[in-house]
């Protein structure tokens, strides 16, 4: 059975679409064994796929390849993953840190607001 790199990454969820997983390994933020690769290469089992993702690297091994995308339920059949809790937590925080809260009143109107500016500039 043979496969690329790109449909194998879209297949296991990886990436939503196709074309997003071969932008990805063509801008080397998916690796394959610590190396940059084409998305047409063809994948073998025991590979190791590093992503990353802000921070932080993923880390899976390809423990069975396929042809199909399937399901989210069943991706763990295929790939296993080695990823370190210290990336997650990483991955956490930096997911943490860019929300951004901020206080009723503050930032862009509410369109009461900008009713209540226009009839006011209205007499002005």
């Amino acid at each position: 059975m043979s496969c690329r790199w790109d449909k194998y990454i879209w297949s296991v969820r990886l990436a939503k679409t196709r074309s997003q997983a071969a932008e990805l390994l063509s801008k080397s933020k998916i690796k394959v064994n610590g190396e940059s690769v084409k998305p047409a290469k063809l994948p073998k089992i025991g590979d190791v796929i590093q992503v990353s993702k802000n921070t932080a690297v993923f880390s899976y091994k390809v423990i069975q390849l396929l042809d199909k995308r399937v399901g989210a339920k069943l991706v763990a059949d295929y790939i296993i993953d080695l990823t370190l809790p210290e990336e997650i937590e990483k991955y956490r925080l930096y997911q943490q840190s860019q929300q951004v809260y901020r206080e009723n009143g503050t930032g862009k109107p509410t369109k009461k607001d900008r009713r209540d500016l226009d009839s006011f500039l209205e007499d002005w």
